[in-house]
């Protein structure tokens, strides 16, 4: 009988913080530092995105944070896929060592490749340019290793079997057998690498110049100086929280049913 009434208290302290990220922007600093703080929306919400806009150049932020993870987020879907359907189904020399050589990229810090990473855009003149983020995080191995995995499962060795006496190519097979078969796990993949690179920091920190940030650089920005507008911080803030909000709305159904096939196949 508790059951019900102890999941809506924990969807209410669930939802609570994201309220409240877009219920502080439409008040004034004054309204919140109030004991207590009203929990009601105010009239400021508008005024004081305007003021985030006019601050740090916010718009041309949202459009590389836009560009970036929409890019990045296309490039790891194709390349993990096809690598996946290689390991996973394809036969050739090597295959076991490649593969542990990827796994094994996953133990390595990403700090540690900072410094020779930006030696390398730099010798490619990329640094400050949008492609020096979207490259190095085209293709991750957390990627590959989970497309293979899904892949193992998910496609029958018949039906590639089937295909190949139908005179359909490797590339054929990946395009009309394959990929039709991986669109659960590329919903998966496909929202944790836009919320990965939507939310990276660190890397577009040192690789851009801060007249051409990305969201998360944009808000530290916000929050630097010796007074911290908490209204200007969480106008920003709901403002760069909003598509990730909308990629799970318009993909959830494909994203929870990927997680719930992938749980029964388990």
């Amino acid at each position: 009988m508790l059951r019900y009434p102890f999941l809506i208290v924990i969807l209410l302290i669930s939802v609570f913080p994201v309220y409240w990220t877009f219920l502080v922007p439409s008040r004034t600093n004054a309204d919140v530092a109030k004991v207590p703080p009203p929990l009601t929306p105010g009239p400021h919400f508008f005024e004081n995105l305007r003021r985030v806009f006019n601050t740090v150049g916010f718009g041309k932020a949202l459009t590389n944070s836009l560009l970036v993870a929409t890019s990045i987020t296309l490039c790891t879907l194709l390349f993990c896929s096809l690598a996946g359907f290689a390991f996973a189904k394809l036969r050739f020399r090597g295959r076991n060592a490649l593969l542990l050589i990827v796994i094994g990229t996953m133990m390595v810090p990403v700090q540690l490749g900072v410094i020779p990473l930006y030696i390398e855009m730099h010798k490619f003149g990329w640094t400050n340019h949008l492609i020096s983020v979207i490259v190095p995080t085209a293709v991750t191995a957390f990627g590959v290793v989970f497309m293979r995995q899904y892949t193992e499962q998910a496609i029958p060795d018949e039906l590639l079997e089937a295909g190949r006496m139908d005179g359909c190519s490797t590339l054929g097979l990946y395009w009309h057998v394959v990929l039709p078969g991986l669109r659960p796990a590329m919903a998966v993949l496909g929202l944790l690498t836009f919320m990965q690179a939507w939310n990276d920091f660190m890397w577009p920190l040192i690789a851009l110049s801060p007249q051409n940030p990305t969201v998360q650089v944009a808000l530290s920005s916000l929050s630097a100086g010796y007074y911290r507008d908490n209204t200007l911080v969480l106008a920003g803030t709901a403002i760069g929280t909003l598509p990730v909000i909308v990629v799970f709305i318009v993909f959830g159904r494909q994203i929870i049913s990927g997680i719930m096939e992938g749980a029964v196949k388990g």
